[in-house]
């Protein structure tokens, strides 16, 4: 099995993988603008700045989304899905029928998508089409790929296959459902339902590449999303309100991060950073203090509840964060600034954000849309 190191919600500071085969552009196309401002990143974030003048109602007119709004500009409710400039929209990809939990880019030019209607999705990057629906017969909690590799979550199991010799593999040991992963050093790890992390080290047995997993214990309810840090160290976030670190050589938790008041829904490692987003509306940068501990350096506040981190750079280097809220709204944030750039909308929350190849980066709602966009480059 190939060294694994790619996150769960692909954090900026992990490997960088193969390129895909860049979209046809005369399939997914749309001028941009680009801020051509420049930009120097100082070690520590400061406060928000700016804000994108929204229209009164920042929700989707449901009669313009199905193409017979009759009020024109007179109707108060958007008519865009999205505002700001630097990025555009390629396409909207429908077959889900619920919503999408993971997507992924494995090597090659397809796209894997996981959704709750007990599905995993193929989608060819060319065209936009769905090649191949494999039915998995269960919920799907998450969805991540390493190198040749595909895992989803299921309820008290792990289904992994390789893409390039078909094989497959039932990961055993999860109780309940499992919501999110990460691999590392050639581990896979695994937060579920009942607070458990698994591990399993992958080997060389052709028949049993996966030997039996270890459980890391310590979350006291639900595990919701997980990252591996620059330092190699696991990072775990909970429905207990807390963030766990865990050494993955000795696979011991060696810290227990305190500061949300409501579920950790999405961690990701930026640079020296560790960024914790919570459905108590706060953004947390955690950094290392002099002693080598880490504690919040910044708290950026949100109105609403945040389900979803990711991040990228721009055209110019700049580094941008995709903020996804509960109000079915994305934000762009151009950091440490923190001045908003645009905004993505949807009908449902958008619960995942993956970035691609070449600018592009992908998201995914409630309602099982996948939506394809592009940064300018």
């Amino acid at each position: 099995m190939e060294t694994l190191t790619r996150t769960a919600t692909p954090a900026p500071t992990t490997q960088r993988r193969r390129k895909l085969v860049r979209p046809d552009p005369s399939v997914w196309r749309k001028e941009v603008a680009v801020d051509k401002t420049s930009h120097e990143i100082p070690q520590e974030p400061v406060e928000k700045t700016q804000e994108i003048a929204p229209k009164p109602n920042e929700k989707i007119c449901k009669f313009w989304a199905v193409g017979n709004c009759v009020k024109g500009d007179r109707c108060s409710y958007l008519h865009s899905w999205s505002q700001g400039d630097g990025f555009s929209m390629l396409a909207k990809l429908q077959g889900h029928k619920k919503p999408i939990i993971g997507i992924s880019t494995p090597l090659g030019d397809k796209l894997y998508t996981g959704s709750k209607d007990g599905t995993v999705r193929v989608w060819d990057c060319h065209s936009g089409e769905c090649d191949r629906v494999i039915n998995l017969g269960a919920e799907v909690g998450s969805l991540i790929s390493e190198g040749h590799w595909v895992f989803a979550g299921l309820p008290n199991v792990v289904m992994a296959w390789n893409i390039e010799n078909g094989a497959e593999y039932n990961l055993n040991g999860p109780v309940g459902q499992v919501n999110t992963m990460v691999t590392s050093k050639d581990v896979l790890f695994a937060g579920t339902q009942g607070g458990q992390i698994l591990a399993w080290r992958g080997g060389c047995d052709q028949t049993n590449p996966f030997p039996e997993a270890v459980s890391l214990e310590g979350h006291k309810s639900t595990v919701i999303c997980l990252a591996i840090g620059r330092d190699s160290r696991l990072y775990s976030g909970s429905m207990d309100h807390t963030i766990r670190v865990w050494n993955t050589d000795t696979l011991q938790c060696i810290a227990t991060l305190e500061g949300h008041s409501d579920s950790v829904m999405s961690l990701i490692c930026w640079d020296q950073f560790l960024l914790s987003a919570s459905l108590d509306g706060t953004l947390k940068f955690w950094s290392n203090n002099a002693q080598g501990n880490l504690e919040v350096a910044y708290t950026h506040k949100e109105e609403h509840g945040i389900v979803a981190i990711n991040g990228m750079k721009d055209a110019d280097a700049k580094p941008i964060l995709f903020c996804s809220c509960n109000d079915n709204i994305v934000r762009l944030y151009e950091l440490p600034s923190f001045l908003e750039r645009g905004r993505l909308f949807a009908k449902r929350e958008v619960r995942v954000i993956q970035d691609g190849p070449g600018g592009l980066f992908f998201t995914g709602d409630e309602t099982g849309l996948l939506t394809a966009w592009k940064m300018a480059t």
